[in-house]
């Protein structure tokens, strides 16, 4: 095993027998009742950590916004009568207190609050000289720095067991998604810190509970460390986020289902596999080539569009190469989506080279 991996299991002993941590629990806490018979099921899963929402950050005033403080009692039962480890979102320096004071096990920073460093730095100086483990959802704009920021202000305050929740951004076009999954950014994240626990919270990214098994099943095969899944006794009866939201029964049955692969298997042969590698190497090479070569007849098309006062944006010639390239993409299998955020990139990239000729000094 791996050191840093070693240190995900020393530093957070909850994982299941499968390999990764699960949480899980309701969006909100909504009556004592509730929680306690939803602790006990979770309980009865094997599962060992429980979370619930005592504050509710809402996107607009009037909706149900958590019952408070108050949770923090029952959530403190469950704990002690089911010897579960519970975890609660903390906002502001107040929550943290409060949590701190009904023995909350693990805090977690929701995604509105990670995108404002004054805030994390305010959690962060509650939390000096407090080695409680702390988990951060990134921030609702795909912004790693952000995401990164918020660790090292709480590793910066002598926090030691920080973890990170992957739960998509935000997105202004509805789509088959509540929240984008921008994988990506979750990849480079774990690429800058491998040492720290990285989760994947399916229920955000998918605002639908029958999206929820494949969002689990793909954060697994991308080896994310475990799943917080939002688990309500009657979902569709929940005072918040009632859509993406699964029964206890349903949730064990997706748990039985996931399966965990494994980075290398013994007993493999691997040299038909290695071929493939080399092949996709020597494409990429073929591609990086190809986009330096474009490049370079951008930047002569910049200079020919200076030189007769052209504007750099030449929007109808734009659009008819995406509607070209999009149907070509389409006649060799490829997804508009793909194919779209392959040019938008190439546009963006050489619209900046443009821009360079244009207003170079």
């Amino acid at each position: 095993m791996k050191k840093d991996i070693q240190d995900k299991f020393s530093k957070w002993p909850f994982f299941n027998e499968k390999g990764f941590l699960t949480v899980a629990g309701p969006c909100s806490a909504e009556t004592y009742e509730q929680v306690m018979t939803t602790a006990e099921q979770i309980h009865q899963l094997g599962i060992k950590v429980f979370r619930a929402g005592v504050w509710k950050p809402r996107t607009r005033p009037g909706s149900f916004e958590g019952v408070g403080k108050e949770a923090l009692d029952w959530m403190l039962e469950a704990k002690r009568k089911y010897g579960l480890k519970t975890t609660v979102e903390v906002a502001n320096r107040q929550h943290v207190l409060d949590a701190l004071e009904k023995e909350v096990d693990i805090l977690w920073i929701g995604a509105r609050t990670t995108v404002n460093p004054f805030t994390i730095q305010e959690i962060a100086d509650t939390l000096q000289g407090i080695d409680i483990p702390v988990l951060i959802k990134n921030p609702v704009n795909p912004d790693v720095d952000l995401w990164l920021g918020a660790v090292e202000r709480l590793e910066k305050a002598g926090v030691t067991r920080v973890g990170a929740i992957h739960r998509g951004v935000s997105q202004f076009n509805k789509s088959l998604y509540r929240n984008k999954p921008e994988w990506e950014m979750a990849i480079e994240f774990r690429k800058q810190r491998p040492d720290l626990l990285l989760i994947c919270d399916p229920s955000h990214i998918s605002g639908n509970r029958d999206l929820v098994p494949l969002i689990a099943q793909t954060a697994l095969d991308l080896m994310f460390d475990g799943l917080m899944i939002e688990t309500h006794l009657s979902p569709d009866n929940a005072w918040s986020d009632a859509r993406q939201q699964i029964t206890p029964m349903q949730l064990k049955l997706l748990l039985d289902e996931l399966v965990v692969p494994v980075e290398f298997a013994e007993g493999i042969e691997l040299s038909g596999f290695e071929d493939l590698r080399n092949v996709i190497n020597d494409i990429d090479n073929q591609l990086i080539q190809l986009l330096s070569e474009r490049m370079t007849i951008v930047n002569d098309i910049a200079h020919f569009k200076k030189a007769h006062n052209l504007a750099i944006f030449q929007e109808k010639r734009w659009n008819q190469l995406v509607a070209q390239h999009l149907e070509n993409g389409k006649s060799k299998g490829l997804s508009t989506q793909f194919i779209q955020k392959i040019f938008n990139a190439i546009h963006a990239e050489s619209i900046d080279k443009q821009g360079q000729v244009f207003y170079k000094k």
